[in-house]
């Protein structure tokens, strides 16, 4: 991350064909199923290939992107899981989030296992095939199925999705009743595996994709303004050029970490939520992934204040493109936990997980 031109060439006809998606979800959704299974992997050697073809969908549309990883992610995580290819067929979602009042159970019938309950913040699940799905097992913890989201006994709320960013892309409840489900991995295997480390950070990388093209959009208004005689301010220029040292920095460390994890270096929990929680010394998968998604949703956050103001409110209220990836942007960074995550690597660092 940056990759060849060449490397990339082979995928501007998908990038072409996602531009003229821009909100029709369900083809969206095919273009994610026929990419699913041929894209890298997290971890298997092109890590930051991945991660630059997420930001490229992300930077042609932020909802494009938000189509495209859960499905990617899915992939990943059934391929860690050990599930056949054959198995994985079908457009996923991965469904991991907790909320009061919903509860989603897993218990035995026999050798089966079956879920009932409720599942919260459910992206699209109506226009889905299968979920990888996390549920409370009988032995108290967490763990992830395989569910098949087309049985008769799950049903899926209307949400009352009133976002003006991701609007294409609502977010509901999910109800099971006996449904049947494959586990995966077993008990706490979704929350300690590296894997579920390396996927944040690749919804970062498709939070800094949308960035980018904020922060293209703007570069071109300026010139823009220039070729008709309005040369930009000093105040312009310096938000252009703070901007660039912003996403020079920001698309560097991501290629370093990518590096890092194909170099076998980010292999374990480190401490993560529902690992084995023994904070090791140095960089774990669960300290970096902190680490790169705050960095990317400061970046991001910056980009998105520099930009809007000084680009005015007027693209905002008349460039419709602008103003969707501006609030498409704005929302889709928020799945950060802010503080919240930089006290977790707070903690981590406590115990000895930085390299300063």
């Amino acid at each position: 991350m940056v990759s060849a031109e060449t490397e990339l060439a082979e995928y501007g006809p998908l990038l072409n064909a996602i531009q003229s998606a821009v909100g029709d979800v369900p083809v969206l959704l095919a273009l994610a199923r026929e990419v699913g299974s041929n894209w890298p992997k997290p971890g298997d050697g092109q890590t930051g290939l991945l991660w630059e073809l997420l930001a490229s969908v992300a930077s042609v549309d932020v909802a494009a992107g938000r189509v495209f990883e859960p499905h990617l992610d899915a992939q990943a995580i059934l391929a860690q899981a050990g599930i056949h290819p054959a198995e994985r067929a079908g457009v996923w979602g991965v469904f991991a989030a907790e909320g009061p009042g919903a509860r989603l159970q897993a218990k035995s019938d026999g050798d089966d296992v079956l879920l009932s309950g409720a599942k919260p913040w459910c992206s699209l699940a109506p226009l889905l095939d299968r979920a990888v799905i996390t549920a409370h097992a009988e032995t108290g913890g967490r763990a992830a199925y395989a569910v098949d989201l087309r049985h008769p006994g799950v049903s899926c709320e209307e949400p009352a999705w009133v976002a003006r960013g991701l609007r294409e892309i609502p977010s509901g409840t999910v109800h099971f009743s006996q449904v049947p489900a494959v586990p995966l991995g077993g008990d706490g295997w979704y929350f300690s595996r590296p894997g579920f480390a390396w996927g944040g950070m690749g919804v970062a990388a498709c939070w800094l994709g949308g960035a980018v093209a904020v922060a293209r959009e703007y570069k071109v208004s300026l010139s823009a303004a220039a070729g008709t005689g309005r040369e930009p301010d000093q105040i312009a220029l310096a938000a252009l050029g703070e901007t660039d040292r912003i996403l020079t920095s920001t698309v560097q460390y991501l290629a370093r970490t990518a590096q890092l994890i194909d170099g076998g270096a980010l292999s374990d929990d480190g401490g993560q939520p529902g690992g084995d929680g023994t904070p090791g010394a140095g960089p774990s998968a669960w300290s970096e992934a902190l680490r790169a998604r705050g960095t990317v949703a400061a970046a991001v956050e910056r980009v998105l204040s520099l930009v809007s103001q000084n680009r005015g409110p007027a693209p905002l209220a008349f460039d419709e493109l602008y103003a969707k990836r501006m609030a498409d942007l704005a929302l889709y960074v928020r799945q950060h936990h802010a503080m919240r995550d930089d006290a977790q690597l707070g903690k981590l660092t406590l115990g000895g997980q930085h390299l300063w």
